[in-house]
């Protein structure tokens, strides 16, 4: 059922809408002026409004700009007068449709329909992008994670590519996101490779793409990240893991922005904009030839660090109480408090597998505890587990 507005200056027009409408299971308010449609409209978020066009002090050209401007919300206009011109010009202020009056039944109703479908489409995709910008929000106000904020900010708006470094756990993939979500890119893919969990043999194909029997199990043409990427991220996760033959396509990639897939010799012409990450000491691995020093040269336009737990302790509150939202929200479970004293003795631990390894122990206590979270429940729970 939606709650839809009819706006009308004529009160048998208003009323038989209403009984239209009502017969649909919709459930219906009435205004017979502009001003008191602007005003319902601010107090309620309407699935749908059928709005007049002509009417005494404010038209429902003027209403529906006022509209635009605080709600967005389908807004059907209806005129006894419709012209070709009005119509086209109530569209480019952001009506939803134009219906002339009297309205056919059926179109009203498959235009009703397709505006309430529409909001409901609108509401979802607003609250899965909430959903997501928090499920990669960056949690903190320690100094080294407003320093490292700050230049994400700078970074993101620009094409260079990024190399970011940090402990297994730290949340090198969310620094990455962010880029992305910041860039003018952010409308087109993010590509996220693990090298470190493809085996060397296979991580060629997953990058380049493969062409139909260019080896055993290749029984059709495959596309690889790179192309999959294009216009967008390519997040290359754990670099320090990659094989030296995929680094050497990388690199030659890198330089010409063209790949080809395994088995083919056309050249195919990528846009893609590459963030690296490892958990490793990159000097020592191009030290001992496993890393080429090249490589690194052409992804580290901008090198970031993503600091270690320990080093920013002054956050975990604030990650312990973002977790509880969030795991608590997903798990369609209550939040449960955690007390002042147990978040300081959180606070003494060394978290070696950093922000992931704080994430999995307040999941854990969530499921484990009942009214609230103690120093006893993290004895219990969680210090026996801790390495």
């Amino acid at each position: 059922m939606a709650q839809i507005l009819v706006v009308d200056d004529e009160s048998s027009i208003r009323r038989t809408l209403k009984e239209i409408l009502e017969f649909e299971k919709h459930a219906v308010d009435l205004a017979a002026t502009g001003v008191e449609a602007l005003e319902k409209a601010k107090e309620i978020n309407y699935d749908a409004i059928l709005l007049d066009i002509k009417m005494p002090e404010m038209d429902g050209m003027e209403v529906l700009e006022n509209l635009m401007q605080f709600r967005e919300v389908p807004v059907i206009m209806i005129s006894g007068h419709g012209t070709i011109e009005t119509a086209v010009e109530a569209i480019r202020k952001g009506a939803y449709d134009f219906i002339v009056k009297p309205p056919d039944l059926n179109r009203l109703l498959t235009t009703v329909r397709n505006a309430v479908e529409k909001n409901d489409l609108v509401v979802q995709t607003k609250t899965l992008r909430q959903e997501l910008d928090k499920k990669y929000e960056i949690v903190g106000e320690s100094e080294k994670i407003i320093g490292l904020k700050l230049m994400i900010s700078q970074v993101a708006p620009t094409t260079a590519r990024v190399f970011i470094q940090g402990e297994n756990g730290t949340g090198k993939e969310l620094v990455a996101r962010q880029i992305h979500e910041q860039s003018a890119r952010v409308k087109s893919p993010f590509v996220e490779v693990n090298c470190a969990a493809i085996p060397s043999e296979l991580i060629e194909s997953q990058l380049f793409g493969h062409e139909k029997g260019s080896f055993t199990s290749a029984h059709k043409q495959r596309k690889g990240d790179f192309e999959l990427a294009h216009g967008g991220t390519l997040f290359l996760d754990e670099i320090g893991d990659m094989s030296l033959s995929a680094q050497a396509k990388v690199l030659r990639a890198l330089q010409e922005n063209k790949i080809v897939r395994v088995g083919g010799e056309k050249e195919i012409n990528v846009d893609v904009r590459v963030i690296a990450a490892t958990n490793k000491d990159i000097r020592e691995q191009i030290k001992e030839g496993k890393f080429r020093e090249d490589l690194y040269h052409r992804l580290s336009v901008i090198v970031m660090e993503v600091p270690p737990l320990r080093e920013r302790r002054s956050d975990i509150q604030l990650l312990v109480n973002h977790f509880i939202q969030t795991i608590s929200l997903a798990q369609g479970r209550p939040e449960i408090p955690i007390t002042s004293d147990a978040i300081e003795y959180l606070s003494g631990f060394q978290w070696s597998g950093n922000v992931r390894e704080l994430h999995n122990v307040v999941e854990r206590l969530l499921i484990l505890c009942s009214n609230e979270i103690s120093i006893e429940d993290i004895k219990r729970f969680v210090e026996p587990l801790m390495l």
